[in-house]
Order: structure tokens, then C-alpha cells, then sequence
């Protein structure tokens, strides 16, 4: 298992990285549709769709995402700030800021009826939408970003191996603890800020800002990560899919990039004001 894990890491990683520095923006764009579609298989396959519903949904959320980010103008070198996103942004934003805290603590249960397959869209579209976006403004940009979610999830792991007593939500995902999320917390603070004194310089109230976003950003990476585990505990499946050998599916492994990149994206929109 740890070879395949190992194996399905370096490629993933090898793929990622030459699609991000040598995709043209409009392959890009239809690489960030390719990944809403595979996850919109799992995320209907989980909620015990047919293999044509399943096929169906997953082709209209891949060719809405193609037509949105086209509108956009997302395909496009100058589209920087693509201002046509920002509701989509804000309605990913107000899902994982002010919804799905609630929803984690009251474990409800995805509603059987539309409302599930509109909760798909919620959570696949802004964060796609959001990888073709932020690569437009860097691809380092967008590459830092996901690289802190894997700096969060990595530290998490093993600061709670090694110190974990207090379990974070015992129900949801028993492995993990406080203690794995206080050192998610530390190892992106100092990441976060590595980074910002490398590319420029910031210091005293700028600098507990800084700290207190990538706090904020650590915290949505796990709200995220806790998110999918409930899903799948209550679907009763371990994995989201079987695409990638010793990894599941692609949902599992973009889990905490659902909640992360809509809120980094509206950001980086508000900013270009």
C-alpha cells in the first residue's frame, strides 16, 4: 500500500507540475474541468446515483465548469481578474464560512432529494473555477496555495502521531486530534510567512494579519478535509473513489482545496479592485 501510495504521489505530482507551467490557459481550464467532472462521478456515486445518473451529473458539472470559466474569460492570458466569478466565489465563500460549521456540528445528513446534486455544484464548481483563476494570476501563486493545504495535512498527521490525546471530532474522523490541528496551524504560520518574507516585507500589524489569514486558512483546510469524512462515513465508503491507487478518489485528494480555494480566489479578486 505504501509503495502504490508512493508511486500514485510522484506522478500525480510529476502530471500537476507540467500541466501547470506548460498547459495554455485554455488547457488549463479544461484540465480544471476534467478534475470537476471526475469528482462530481464520486461525489454522485456516493450519493447512490445510477452509472448513467452518475455519468450525466458528472458531464454537466465538467462542461458547466468549461462554459462558466469561458465566460469568464478564464482561456484568456489578460483575464486576471475575472470580476463575472466573484458570486460564485462568495457562494462557495458562505458555504464553508457560515454553513458547513454548523453542518459539522449537527452531522446532518445530505437531503435525498435535488438539493444534494445543488450542494455538488456548491461545493466542485467555485474551487475549479478558482484553480484556473489563481493560475492566471501565477502559477507559483497557485502552487503555494496547494502547497500549504499538503503542508497542513502532512504536519497534521504526524504532530498528531506524535502528540495526539484530544480527539477533533471523534464521530466524524476518529484519527484525528487538537493537538495534529495546532500543528497544522504552526507549520503553515511559518510557511505562510517564510514565503511573504521572501516575495516582500511585511512587519507588525501586517504581520499578525498575515498570521491570523493563514490561521483562518488552516482551519478551512481541515473544515474541508472533516467535511468529506462525514460525507463518507454516512455513505458508508472509505474512499470517495478508486481512481488513484493507495490515494481513493480525486475528491479525497482535493477535499481541503474545496474550502480553501474559493476564499483565496475572492480574495485575490478583491485585491485586483
Amino acid at each position: 500500500m505504501l509503495k502504490a501510495r508512493v508511486i500514485t504521489a510522484l506522478v500525480l505530482l510529476a502530471g500537476l507540475l507540467s500541466a501547470l507551467f506548460l498547459l495554455p490557459p485554455v488547457g488549463w481550464l479544461a484540465f480544471s474541468s476534467l478534475i470537476c467532472a471526475l469528482a462530481a462521478t464520486e461525489w454522485a456515486s456516493m450519493l447512490g446515483f445510477s452509472t448513467v445518473t452518475r455519468r450525466l451529473y458528472a458531464l454537466l458539472l465538467g462542461a458547466l465548469c468549461l462554459a462558466m470559466g469561458l465566460v469568464a474569460g478564464l482561456h484568456k492570458e489578460a483575464a486576471i481578474a475575472p470580476f463575472a466569478l466573484e458570486p460564485v466565489y462568495i457562494v462557495g465563500a458562505i458555504f464553508w464560512l457560515l454553513c458547513v460549521p454548523f453542518w459539522l456540528r449537527a452531522k446532518w445528513r445530505l437531503p435525498e432529494s435535488a438539493a444534494a446534486p445543488l450542494i455538488g455544484s456548491v461545493l466542485l464548481l467555485p474551487p475549479s473555477l478558482a484553480i484556473a483563476h489563481l493560475r492566471l494570476l501565477s502559477p507559483w501563486l497557485l502552487l503555494g496555495v496547494m502547497a500549504a493545504v499538503w503542508i497542513a495535512d502532512i504536519a497534521a498527521y504526524f504532530s498528531g502521531r506524535a502528540f495526539g490525546k484530544r480527539k477533533l471530532a471523534p464521530s466524524i474522523s476518529p484519527g484525528k486530534s487538537w493537538e495534529g490541528a495546532y500543528g497544522a496551524v504552526i507549520a503553515v504560520t511559518l510557511y505562510g510567512v517564510a514565503c511573504i518574507s521572501y516575495w516582500g516585507s511585511v512587519k507588525g500589524a501586517g504581520l499578525l494579519w498575515v498570521a491570523l489569514l493563514l490561521v483562518g486558512f488552516t482551519a478551512l483546510s481541515i473544515i474541508g478535509d472533516l467535511f468529506e469524512s462525514l460525507v463518507k462515513r454516512q455513505a458508508g465508503v472509505k474512499d470517495s473513489g478508486s481512481l488513484l491507487p493507495g490515494h481513493g478518489g480525486v475528491l479525497d485528494r482535493i477535499d481541503s482545496l474545496t474550502s480553501t480555494l474559493p476564499v483565496v480566489a475572492l480574495i485575490a479578486l478583491w485585491m485586483a479592485r
